[in-house]
């Protein structure tokens, strides 16, 4: 008799469960739907090698291209500020990365930042985009540094903002990486995995832009559109995939050729990016924001920074705009 009740119970307990998943589904379902139907694609589309990418262009003058990062998508550089400073001097073009914001990510290729860099450059080939300043932030750091070693010649110079160098014991990245598991990863990116996102979505914000607040600009960010199930997927792909190509392509700084400036917030508590012993080559700068996070490339505070020796301060300047100029100056010299 008590095993029947405990059988009973097993079951309303797993059809309960069933009923919440479901419903998580559909709720999931409803607000990807408005998501999408509120921030429609902003730019163009091209297609390269089958992948449809979204991306953006503004300005005039040598050619500019960001990379973005993590979970994210080219929305975020323009709320930061960046692009719209950049596009008075330069030719700025943003794309959206293979499974971010409006752009495709075919699962029929592992999206290793190899295969982004390859795909980026045939994108920028079709642009007519020749000789550009390449600017990366997060994981948009090893799509730079791909494209960059893959072809010295064709990358004016790299700037690079709170990237991460060298590999380390990180636990978050494991927790992280699982809804790109196979069934699983399938059934949380659907139901559970968003919700939970969203509800500690705050606190992951303010600790990137900390310990500077969350910026205004950044406050009207289209926060389910970063928590669809496919970016979900491609995020949590590129998480598992950051130690071991941090470990891969940090020996390798020492063959760049062009121009390099790093840029980290002082206060990076997300890619450990002060570590910037990966910089110590000649042509290479580097440029500590005070009081900013890993969201470092728009900020307004004042830079540090150091370029052969020398050490400086800028006041009341986005960063990246500055670096920039630097490493354009840097270019023209090499």
């Amino acid at each position: 008799m008590r095993s029947v009740r405990s059988r009973h119970r097993q079951r309303v307990a797993l059809s309960a469960g069933a009923v919440l998943l479901a419903a998580c589904a559909v709720y999931v379902q409803w607000r990807v739907r408005q998501a999408e139907r509120d921030n429609p694609p902003q730019g163009q589309f091209i297609d390269v090698d089958g992948v449809r990418l979204h991306y953006v262009e503004q300005g005039e003058g040598p050619p500019l291209v960001i990379f973005h990062g993590n979970g994210s998508m080219f929305e975020e550089i323009q709320r930061s500020g960046v692009m719209a400073r950049l596009a008075h001097d330069y030719r700025v073009i943003l794309i959206d990365r293979p499974g971010f914001g409006h752009s495709e990510r075919p699962a029929d290729r592992v999206w290793t930042a190899r295969a982004q860099a390859r795909l980026m450059r045939e994108a920028l080939r079709q642009l007519k985009v020749e000789r550009p300043i390449v600017v990366g932030h997060s994981w948009g750091v090893f799509v730079a540094l791909r494209l960059a070693l893959a072809d010295p010649h064709y990358v004016r110079s790299l700037v690079l903002a709170s990237g991460y160098y060298f590999p380390t014991p990180r636990l978050d990245v494991l927790l992280m990486s699982a809804p790109a598991i196979p069934l699983i990863g399938d059934l949380v990116r659907h139901t559970v995995s968003p919700l939970l996102s969203r509800i500690i979505y705050p606190l992951l914000l303010r600790r990137s832009f900390g310990p500077a607040p969350v910026s205004e600009g950044f406050r009207g960010f289209p926060v389910w559109m970063a928590l669809r199930p496919r970016q979900l997927k491609a995020a949590a792909a590129e998480t598992a995939m950051m130690i071991p190509t941090a470990a891969t392509l940090g020996p390798r700084f020492a063959e760049l050729r062009m121009p390099v400036v790093l840029i980290a917030g002082e206060g990076d508590r997300v890619a450990r990016a002060l570590a910037f012993g990966a910089g110590a080559r000649p042509h290479s700068a580097q440029r500590a924001a005070a009081g900013a996070g890993s969201r470092a490339h728009g900020a307004s505070q004042r830079a540090r920074g150091s370029a052969g020796g020398g050490r400086g301060r800028r006041q009341g300047c986005l960063v990246i705009p500055w670096t920039v100029q630097h490493s354009l100056a840097e270019s023209r010299r090499a």
